[in-house]
């Protein structure tokens, strides 16, 4: 058994078919994945020392994003979306992308939703921040628990209401993604607004998106919402990296039962019907709605939570089919040196 025999866990491939770069030294090893999966360095080491029948053993786990595919300053675009509102997508958005940061990406966020815009709240942003201009033509990203962001909420007020038909909208989508100076990202998450309306083609159709993830609760009505917002990816040649089912189960507080609310495995069946991973189940519970409207989401308020660790491990999953999407599966790098 070698290293580039590993099966990678969430795309169940060799590292070797899916072109890892592995270096040997002596006992280290050095494996660069194309998803950041900091959180999981422990666990791949163990895992590797019983692959491999081995206690000595030192692994080095790096990452590199896939190939530029969203501009000159932006590796990958993905956009989090859903057919319709209130199914918990911008909560989805942000905690996905401080999830990938946590994980050792350099992650932006972009609130598309131009006319319900909610990152800046749901980051802490105070109200009245306004980003820089660059060079006279250019905004500066505001930085907010280590991501590069922009919204539509850092030009007007909260109170102020974007009456605006959808050419307006969609221009003004256009204009926050490329003037934005956005500092050499491996990820910009986009918090697109529901419906498959005019924004959701401008950007599927005007900009290079990567990949989408679509986000959903078990009621019968938001998964046909949802069906229709991958159909939409899917004409426009979008791939979907996976389903986020929200309010998967109900755990009350005080006696501790469980309960399906809004009914049970739909994700699932959603997910199976398109061919594609089910991320994540998240429950509906307090905390993420609280945490969210307090201006640190969960994957900040509470880093070694249950509810982060759901994130991050969605991020990963949602990063690393990204990876196995665009990959060519390349002979991978070896080399061995002796210390």
């Amino acid at each position: 058994m070698k290293v580039e025999d590993f099966i990678d866990p969430y795309l169940h491939k060799t590292w070797a078919e899916l072109g890892a770069r592995i270096l040997t030294s002596g006992n280290r090893v050095s494996v660069t994945l194309g998803y950041p999966a900091q959180g999981l360095v422990s666990d791949y080491q163990a895992n590797l020392r019983q692959f491999l029948a081995t206690e000595d053993l030192e692994l080095d786990l790096r990452f590199a994003a896939p190939s530029r595919r969203g501009g000159p300053q932006i590796r990958n675009i993905i956009a989090v979306a859903s057919g319709k509102g209130g199914v918990g997508k911008s909560t989805t958005a942000v905690n996905l992308a401080l999830a990938l940061d946590a994980e050792g990406a350099k992650v932006g966020l972009l609130d598309a939703d131009i006319y319900g815009p909610s990152q800046g709240m749901m980051l802490g942003v105070e109200e009245g921040r306004r980003p820089e201009i660059k060079d006279g033509k250019s905004f500066t990203p505001i930085k907010a628990h280590g991501l590069q962001t922009m919204s539509m909420s850092f030009m007007v007020s909260e109170n102020t209401p974007m009456v605006w038909r959808g050419p307006m909208a969609s221009g003004a989508l256009q204009q926050l993604l490329s003037q934005t100076a956005w500092d050499d990202l491996d990820y910009l998450i986009v918090d697109m607004p529901p419906g498959t309306g005019d924004i959701q083609l401008t950007l599927s159709q005007q900009v290079p998106v990567a990949g989408a993830v679509i986000v959903t609760t078990p009621q019968d009505i938001a998964l046909m919402d949802a069906r229709k917002g991958i159909e939409m990816f899917r004409k426009v040649d979008i791939p979907v990296l996976g389903v986020i089912e929200n309010m998967s189960s109900f755990c009350c507080p005080n006696c501790g039962f469980e309960t399906a609310l809004f009914g049970s495995g739909g994700g699932a069946r959603i997910a199976a019907d398109f061919a594609t991973p089910l991320l994540a189940q998240l429950p509906l519970t307090m905390s993420i709605r609280e945490q969210a409207d307090g201006g640190e989401p969960s994957v900040i308020a509470e880093p070694d939570g249950d509810i982060a660790g759901r994130y991050r491990d969605a991020a990963r999953f949602m990063a690393a089919r990204l990876w196995g999407l665009q990959s060519q599966a390349p002979a991978p790098t070896i080399s061995v040196a002796d210390d």
